[in-house]
């Protein structure tokens, strides 16, 4: 075992960063990859999540979970957690050989003054701000940028549209970062995905697509725009659907009861089936189908 400033590594991996697995004080597997730490806390109904902390000061024992914050997505067993550690781990190894170089900057952005930028290579600047942040290109390198996802001005915003920067200039990112970009890019821009790379993306492979065909099936059905547990019928969720989920005005809407048990929104809304969900029109629990009513 070794021991670093921050406590006692236990069952350490070799390499920079060097990856320590352990158990925290409440009994949460725990890691620890340079400055980052990792647990893999208990959630609701028997799952788990993985969490981040930073710069924890205490001995890898003595972590609790109020060290911990966010949520990083579900995990399914202790193996998966482990294998998200070693994901980061190898992340910031190439991340280290890539030598981005940071430096101060006060250049205006969309999002606001710059308060700082990485650069990644000549004319690949990442910015953040007060509250946002994104890339900005030189011409020369927007101009390498498929046409379909190029940004006039240069700038790409650090949500979804980073992505394709690390699209474009692939050698500039990690394997964690372009796999990241590549899911990015098929949910959000499918058309431009299949354009640049000639494959056609089956069901499951873009949101996007997923949903456009979800809405051309159901374009004529009752779909569920907001939902509240009945106070008038036990055991049912009283709903607001409209066409094809249609919003604003003109859109036609009715009240459903469902079973509570049968309700689930799923990714893009629940559809109302006619034949086992009744038109509803008695009290409501929603506030403004009560002030319709008064």
């Amino acid at each position: 075992m070794n021991t670093l400033s921050c406590g006692i590594r236990d069952n350490e991996t070799p390499g920079f960063p060097g990856v320590s697995f352990g158990r925290s004080a409440d009994g949460m597997p725990v890691a620890l990859v340079g400055d980052t730490a990792f647990a893999m806390v208990p959630g609701r109904e028997g799952k788990c999540y993985l969490a981040t902390g930073w710069r924890i000061s205490c001995p890898i024992p003595e972590w609790t979970r109020s060290d911990f914050y966010g949520h990083s997505g579900e995990l399914v067993d202790e193996t998966a957690f482990r294998a998200k550690v070693m994901e980061n781990a190898e992340h910031q190894r190439e991340k280290r050989a890539l030598a981005r170089q940071d430096i101060r900057s006060s250049a205006n952005t969309p999002w606001g003054p710059s308060q700082g930028a990485t650069v990644y290579a000549e004319g690949v600047t990442a910015h953040s701000t007060a509250g946002h942040g994104g890339f900005k290109l030189s011409a020369e390198r927007n101009r390498k940028v498929h046409p379909m996802l190029r940004s006039p001005g240069g700038w790409y915003e650090e949500d979804a549209e980073w992505a394709i920067v690390a699209l474009t200039f692939p050698h500039l990112f990690t394997g964690f970062e372009r796999r990241h970009a590549e899911r990015t890019i098929k949910d959000s821009w499918p058309d431009a995905w299949e354009a640049i790379t000639g494959s056609i993306l089956v069901p499951g492979e873009s949101r996007t697509k997923d949903q456009r065909a979800f809405e051309a099936e159901h374009a004529a059905d009752w779909i569920v725009r907001s939902a509240i547990t009945s106070d008038q019928s036990k055991g049912f969720v009283e709903v607001v659907a409209t066409i094809g989920g249609r919003r604003g005005e003109g859109a036609e809407e009715q009240r459903f009861l469902v079973p509570s048990i049968e309700y689930d929104i799923g990714q893009f809304g629940f559809v109302i089936d006619p034949d086992r969900h009744a038109v509803y029109d008695g009290p409501s629990s929603f506030i403004g189908w009560q002030r319709r009513a008064s």
